[in-house]
């Protein structure tokens, strides 16, 4: 299958768009940390070679990627916290990232290409959601590269703050280290109370005796 191409963003630009951003977020599986999203406007002259689907990517890779992106582009990631997911519900939570991270680009988009089926409610911009987009259109393809960098990043961090959950690795999904860790050690401020796994640990029902 060939990777993602600059079609969608020239169909903007034809149509009369100048700042054309693509928009994607990651994180809407795990039982902690953050939804993590990143926007980007692409310089078409300054294009880094091998841009895709960050899940298609290896970690090194990845990495290099979007230290080339960070010196070519405009770029903002942004992010709703767990107190926030546990609040909105996590669609609701992961559009807010998106619109947060939107408004941080130093140019406001003419229109923003957001990865999926759904455009974020409050979005204050004009959109077309693409399913399947990172797979397909190169900013956010490059958005992909950077909100996966970021929250992994994000999630080592917390590893290192509460170890014994694996989130160096598994970046807070649902692996058999983490749910382990769960039972040995308890639910900490960074997971998400309103997931049905974290949920019941929470109100597990306590035996009665006679």
């Amino acid at each position: 299958m060939s990777g993602p191409d600059y079609s969608h963003e020239e169909a903007e630009i034809l149509g009369g768009a100048r700042f054309v951003a693509g928009v994607d977020e990651v994180g809407r599986g795990p039982l902690a940390g953050p939804v993590t999203a990143a926007a980007v406007i692409l310089d078409v002259t300054r294009i880094p070679k091998g841009l895709n689907d960050s899940k298609r990517l290896t970690a090194k890779r990845r990495e290099a990627l979007a230290e080339a992106l960070v010196d070519c582009c405009d770029w903002a990631v942004a992010h709703a916290s767990v107190e926030e997911i546990d609040e909105l519900n996590i669609l609701r939570a992961s559009h807010l990232a998106m619109c947060r991270a939107l408004a941080a680009l130093r140019q406001r988009p003419c229109i923003a290409l957001i990865d999926g089926n759904m455009l974020p409610r409050d979005l204050d911009m004009p959109g077309r959601a693409i399913i399947g987009g990172d797979a397909l259109c190169l900013s956010i393809a490059a958005a992909s590269i950077l909100a996966k960098t970021w929250r992994d990043r994000i999630m080592v961090d917390l590893a290192q703050q509460h170890p014994g959950y694996g989130w160096e690795v598994n970046a807070g999904y649902s692996t058999a280290v983490h749910r382990q860790g769960l039972l040995d050690l308890g639910v900490t401020p960074h997971h998400r109370r309103s997931f049905a796994p974290i949920h019941n640990i929470l109100c597990k029902p306590q035996t009665a005796t006679s």
